[in-house]
């Protein structure tokens, strides 16, 4: 109902009517609406993540392990249900800052960062890196990876086509790992 109507019109009457429970037993189980939406966003984020039985680290070279996690986050933020929540995030949370806090509090982004700063360990250069420009590197490789794919998928431009999906990852990566490099130099 969230992705559909929008947190703000998504009442939790009409969620427990959807249910088939009534108000109180949603109240017992999540404390108030923002609540059952971090629940919901945690859910959204679970189906759309690769099983646990996919190997994330596999590839020969740094560059084909990044690649291969490339195309992880770009198959999870281009999914219906990820550009439905982006879309949700990004149309409501100023009048809905929880929104936001849901999306950020979600463990995966931060489990996806530590992955990618401890790979960079793999590489000499990347290694000379503080932990913190390791960390930050990280986080600005999954900006990179999926913020003009997504923004271009929810209407601003032409969606990539999967060759072009196939070329921004491979570009991405080159650039990341260049960009690491020169700083750990």
């Amino acid at each position: 109902m969230f992705l559909k109507e929008g947190y703000g019109a998504t009442s939790i009457g009409a969620v427990a009517a959807s249910a088939r429970v009534s108000k109180r037993t949603l109240y017992d189980r999540f404390d108030d609406k923002a609540v059952l939406f971090a629940a919901v966003v945690h859910a959204i984020i679970e189906r759309i993540r690769p099983p646990p039985e996919v190997p994330l680290i596999e590839g020969a070279t740094l560059e084909d392990i990044l690649c291969r996690i490339a195309h992880m986050i770009l198959h999870a933020a281009l999914s219906p249900q990820g550009l439905a929540l982006y879309r949700l995030v990004a149309a409501e949370s100023a009048r809905f800052p929880e929104l936001a806090s849901a999306v950020a509090g979600d463990e995966s982004n931060r489990e996806a960062t530590h992955l990618i700063a401890s790979l960079l360990m793999r590489d000499p250069c990347g290694a000379r890196l503080s932990p913190e420009d390791r960390e930050f590197a990280a986080t600005q490789f999954l900006f990179m990876v999926a913020t003009v794919p997504r923004r271009r998928a929810t209407g601003y431009g032409t969606p990539m086509t999967a060759a072009e999906l196939e070329i921004w990852a491979r570009r991405v990566v080159r650039l990341f790992l260049g960009g690491c490099r020169a700083l750990g130099a």
